[in-house]
């Protein structure tokens, strides 16, 4: 009995584990969005928008980013829930976007990736 209480124990101690967020995954995985992104204390626009502040940020706000009307008119605030709809596939989220990225599908990965990019506040300090 002692034995089964002890293996019950580290399956909910590793379940935990494995929902917690990785924000070290998702800087491995922002290497995708590197290409066109930046973040962090020297992030400029490239082709895409530096995405500082992203969390509670108006979508197509960056400034000195020229952003697709679609992008400006979306009336999204980027929070997990949004960023995790838009990430899975951005031209179905923003028809119209000037983003061209497959998106990414796997639901642990994109919550690795919105602990990662959310650490950042506007300046690109770390919250």
């Amino acid at each position: 009995m002692r034995y089964l209480v002890v293996a019950a124990a580290l399956l909910c101690a590793s379940t935990g584990t494995v929902l917690a967020q990785d924000v070290g995954a998702g800087e491995t995985s922002f290497k995708k969005c590197m290409p066109c992104h930046k973040i962090g204390p020297d992030a400029s626009n490239s082709v895409g928008p530096e995405l500082n502040g992203i969390d509670g940020r108006h979508s197509g706000s960056a400034a000195g980013y020229n952003y697709s009307d679609a992008n400006k008119n979306s009336g999204i605030t980027w929070s997990a829930e949004t960023f995790k709809e838009y990430i899975k596939d951005p031209r179905a989220k923003i028809p119209g976007t000037k983003m061209f990225f497959p998106g990414i599908k796997n639901e642990t990965e994109i919550g690795n990736l919105w602990s990662y990019l959310s650490q950042f506040k506007a300046d690109g300090s770390n919250k």
